[in-house]
């Protein structure tokens, strides 16, 4: 039995989103989710740009890749996809924030009531939407 892990995957680098306004996309992970711009990549043969938006920096943690299509102004999204989940220190006053910024808050927070571990905690989430209409979930850390 070969126990070398060379062929495993050992973390997660980015999550992709496809957006319409890259401006407007940079503002939100920003503003509201408090992320910073880690880095940007302009391929103008390829007619797109990327940026790379995380909570530190992209070579030891994971990232969302903002990508912007010069020639596209709008996505379907597909109904395979799920959502990306963050943790917060207090889901009420993140969704409170949210709302304050004039983003939309999908569910407010509260307990996921059919989610109870086994010392009986049950996770407190809300959940919000970027721009795009991608969904985020918040997880208030225990």
């Amino acid at each position: 039995m070969n126990t070398s892990n060379k062929g495993i995957p050992s973390r997660i680098l980015y999550t992709m989103f496809r957006v319409s306004d890259l401006e407007r996309s940079v503002i939100f992970y920003e503003q509201v989710l408090g992320m910073k711009e880690l880095y940007r990549e302009t391929f103008t043969e390829g007619r797109f740009t990327l940026v790379f938006m995380g909570y530190s920096d992209a070579k030891n943690h994971a990232a969302i890749e903002l990508t912007y299509n010069w020639d596209k102004d709008s996505y379907q999204h597909g109904t395979r996809y799920g959502h990306v989940a963050l943790e917060v220190k207090d889901a009420y006053a993140a969704c409170q924030r949210v709302s304050d910024l004039g983003a939309t808050v999908l569910r407010d927070p509260g307990p996921m009531t059919y989610a109870v571990d086994e010392t009986g905690h049950r996770e407190t989430i809300a959940f919000i939407e970027d721009p795009d209409g991608y969904k985020i979930e918040l997880i208030q850390a225990a």
